[in-house]
């Protein structure tokens, strides 16, 4: 039995009370969004165990200093993990139970940031509303995302479903310049999970195309302990 509460336990009540109180056709149609990710092979190009972890340097949500990964790994090993943004509830739960294991990690030696492509002020309001006690940093146009192989853009008809269900994707990532943004605005990542050990190696990823699964912080604190040898 882990020592820590089921995540996806939590996960799927969304789920479930989603199911509960949304349409069968918008059911249907987010099936299949996630079903046609999944068919682009994405889940095969995630970085896998064993890779040299990608360098990066991105602004801090609350300094705005830029956060150098190289400086990250020299403190201990890291947990990194990708979230699609604040409108996002999975992702806000993932992070919420994240913040609550703030010893465990301390007790590891480790570090934990996240990383979405929302703007830095986005983050910041993340970060004040739901007490975060890890760093939030902006991935504009998800190219450290693509790094690490979880970087897709949102095809049109799923655009327009955002649209239709008032989360504007556009606006989270470039503010209020959202209607002369690029195409890269459009730009998302898969909800991943990796753990970079001193050396600079991966020694834990998982990302799924299905957005409703994350991993369990049991495993991954399991692989910082091997991490941290």
């Amino acid at each position: 039995m882990s020592l820590y509460p089921s995540l996806q336990d939590q996960l799927d009540r969304i789920t479930q009370n989603t199911r509960a109180l949304v349409q069968p056709e918008r059911l249907a149609f987010s099936e299949k969004t996630v079903a046609d990710l999944f068919a682009t092979g994405i889940e095969d190009r995630i970085l896998k165990p064993g890779s040299e972890a990608p360098s990066f340097t991105l602004p801090d949500a609350l300094t705005g200093k830029p956060v150098h990964s190289g400086d990250l790994v020299a403190l201990g090993p890291v947990v990194i993990k990708f979230f699609r943004g604040r409108w996002c509830p999975y992702c806000v739960t993932e992070l919420e139970n994240w913040n609550t294991l703030a010893d465990a990690l301390r007790r590891r030696g480790a570090i934990l940031v996240a990383i979405s492509p929302q703007t830095r002020r986005q983050n910041d309001f993340m970060v004040g509303q739901h007490s975060l006690n890890f760093p939030l940093l902006t991935d504009e146009g998800c190219e450290t995302a693509e790094k690490f192989g979880i970087a897709y853009s949102v095809p049109q008809e799923q655009r327009e479903y955002f649209q239709s269900i008032l989360v504007n994707i556009p606006f989270n990532h470039a503010g209020l310049n959202y209607k002369t943004a690029t195409e890269a605005s459009w730009r998302l990542p898969l909800p991943g999970t990796f753990v970079i050990n001193r050396q600079n190696i991966v020694t834990f990823s998982e990302a799924h195309a299905d957005f409703r699964v994350r991993p369990e912080p049991g495993d991954v604190l399991a692989a910082l302990d091997t991490a941290s040898l």
